[in-house]
């Protein structure tokens, strides 16, 4: 750990951190100063000018990006009968009913994403209190409380990538690893920017100063480079 604290201080001693960079030149930078010896992940973190106190103004989304995460997503599926057999022949890893309700009241959550079927919802609910500080609790408006359960479990698989807001008004999502090629993270990135940049409600709209206040990456050990919000559009 010495080591890697030794090496990362090194790095960043060459680099000025306080310049905006092109997505281009910040994800070179990444990509050149890699010290670990696995593949990491590029974060992206975009910093929005809202007050997180007003429901109305959180922002809260899905995006399938074009070249997907790299990251293989466990997707669990509620349902049952013909809509159980779809989930499974979409590539679901669990399917289940009463024993996937009963696994996730113990406290079993080995899954990334779980999907239900909308009359399994009261069901689900009952499990509301365990999923949702997980950030795992189906929901309509994010695709995962569909009658659609394949094309659900495909895009999960794909690369989908949900994302909201924290409390200070930052959202954060992986945009692919670190051995992708620089064109597909830097077309990945575009796209969730533009998503965050669409999710602006009508509330927001009527707010003075920019929706969107600062742009960064980072990858999984490295450090934030901020992006100059012009170059993304």
């Amino acid at each position: 750990m010495k080591m890697i604290s030794k090496k990362r201080k090194e790095i960043v001693q060459k680099l000025d951190l306080s310049k905006k960079y092109d997505p281009k030149e910040a994800i070179q930078i990444l990509k050149n100063n890699s010290y670990v010896k696995f593949n990491e992940t590029l974060d992206l973190a975009i910093k929005l000018s809202i007050d997180t106190s007003k429901t109305d103004q959180n922002i809260r989304g899905i995006i399938n990006l074009p070249h997907g995460t790299g990251k293989n997503i466990k997707v669990a599926v509620m349902a049952k009968g013909d809509k159980a057999k779809e989930a499974k022949d979409a590539g679901a890893d669990i399917v289940g009913e009463n024993d996937l309700i009963e696994n996730i009241q113990k406290g079993i959550l080995d899954f990334d994403l779980l999907i239900a079927t909308p009359d399994m919802m009261s069901s689900v609910g009952k499990l509301g209190k365990i999923l949702g500080p997980k950030g795992l609790m189906p929901n309509p408006k994010l695709g995962t409380v569909t009658q659609d359960i394949s094309s659900a479990v495909k895009n999960a698989k794909s690369g989908q990538v949900q994302y909201k807001n924290d409390k200070s008004g930052i959202i954060h999502g992986g945009i692919g690893k670190l051995d992708f090629k620089e064109e597909d993270l830097i077309e990945n990135l575009i796209a969730f920017y533009d998503s965050i940049l669409k999710s602006k409600s009508d509330t927001i709209k009527k707010t003075k100063g920019s929706f969107i206040k600062k742009v960064s990456i980072t990858s999984t050990m490295g450090f934030g480079l901020e992006i100059n919000i012009g170059s993304l559009h």
